[in-house]
C-alpha cells in the first residue's frame, strides 16, 4: 500500500501542473487579453490567488506522497 501512495505522488505532482496550466493559459490569459474591464478582476484572481492555491497544495501533496509521509508505519 506505501508503494501505491508513493506512485499517486507523482500523479498529484502532475495534477497540480494540469492545474496550473489550466487556470493560466484557458482561464487567466484570455481574459487579460480581451481588454474589457470585467474580465480583469476574474483574471487576477485566478492568477494570484487561485493558481498557486490550487497547484501548490496539488504539488505539495504529491511531494510529501514521494517521501513516504503518509506511509504507514
Amino acid at each position: 500500500m506505501n508503494k501505491i501512495k508513493r506512485a499517486m505522488g507523482i500523479v498529484w505532482i502532475l495534477a497540480g501542473i494540469a492545474a496550473g496550466y489550466y487556470l493560466l493559459v484557458s482561464q487567466a490569459i484570455p481574459q487579460f487579453a480581451s481588454g474589457k474591464p470585467e474580465d480583469t478582476v476574474p483574471a487576477i484572481i485566478y492568477t494570484f490567488i487561485l493558481t498557486p492555491i490550487i497547484s501548490g497544495g496539488l504539488l505539495v501533496f504529491g511531494i510529501y506522497a514521494l517521501q513516504g509521509e503518509y506511509d504507514e508505519n
